[in-house]
């Protein structure tokens, strides 16, 4: 893909921060997938419109283009996003393993408009009983053999 082509599609994720921001449906962030040069899914952040703190940009469309798509996965496509992922939609970009993540803004710019995602990037790091939102495992005997069932399972779908 040439340079041009990535900047259209990189001004049309910042297009639909734009438009989300507008119609007051969440913060300042935009999305767009594209497979093969044709725009999959667009979608902004739709956080406060929805009350679905998942509802990032990102988040949005990665399931749009999944469900479009008729794949729990993105290949071959390039996501366009306005800022830089925060944990939770890095790790949705992982899983959903898009060949290419462009972004626009970095982290540290969405920071300082208090959009800060630092803290749990330092979060997840720690042991899970020292985060800020204390974590236990509890009846991890009891749930294990269901992995051993999983690895057994003939009829599975990997992912």
């Amino acid at each position: 893909m040439h340079v041009e082509e990535h900047l259209r599609f990189m001004r049309l994720a910042i297009e639909q921060a734009r438009l989300g921001m507008t119609n007051n449906e969440g913060g300042p962030f935009g999305a767009v997938v594209v497979k093969n040069g044709q725009v999959i899914a667009a979608a902004n952040n739709r956080v406060t419109s929805t009350n679905d703190p998942t509802a990032h940009a990102e988040i949005v469309a990665i399931r749009e283009a999944c469900r479009q798509l008729g794949s729990f996965q993105l290949n071959d496509c390039i996501l366009y996003t306005s800022c830089e992922p925060c944990p939770m939609c890095l790790g949705a970009i992982y899983w959903a393993r898009p060949a290419q993540v462009f972004f626009a803004c970095t982290r540290r710019d969405a920071a300082a408009i208090n959009f800060d995602d630092d803290f749990i990037y330092r979060e997840i790091v720690m042991p899970p009983h020292e985060r800020r939102i204390p974590m236990f495992s509890l009846l991890r005997e009891e749930a294990l053999p269901l992995f051993t069932l999983w690895r057994e399972k003939e009829d599975k779908t990997p992912y």
